[in-house]
């Protein structure tokens, strides 16, 4: 899929339930950041970056990560979810191919190999993680 401009896709927003960020970021611009919560900054630096090179995406982190990784464990805690854009058919007749954009806890994502996600042409665009999860979780 062609991006023609990767500042649309790194934003960070909230409501009364979650944060949602854009999947473009790297954990350094998220760590730099003001907008984001020091609890969840501490949380990327101690246990869900710390290991990896701060400059890469959260796109490029979620769609390789495995269950054996340090920061899954992290993540499946705070009842993080991720919307992903998924190439699927629809039409009984005619075989149209069109993306799906659906969200789906990042237990089912790790649970994809990494040819399943290819196959599927799974676009991961964003991290949807929980408030009150957010909060119960000491650091």
């Amino acid at each position: 899929m062609l991006v023609h401009n990767e500042e649309d896709f790194k934003y960070i927003m909230q409501d009364f339930e979650k944060y949602y960020f854009g999947a473009r970021y790297t954990y350094q611009e998220i760590i730099d950041s003001n907008l984001i919560p020091f609890k969840f900054k501490t949380m990327i630096e101690r246990y869900i970056a710390r290991n990896i090179d701060k400059d890469t995406t959260l796109e490029s982190h979620f769609y390789y990560m495995t269950k054996e990784s340090e920061g899954y464990k992290c993540l499946k805690l705070l009842r993080t979810r991720v919307r992903v854009s998924e190439l699927a058919t629809c039409g009984l007749l005619q075989k149209k191919e069109r993306y799906v954009e659906r969200i789906i806890p990042v237990e089912k994502l790790v649970k994809m190999d990494i040819e399943e996600k290819k196959e599927k042409a799974i676009v991961i665009r964003e991290i949807l993680i929980s408030k009150m999860s957010l909060m119960v979780f000491q650091v």
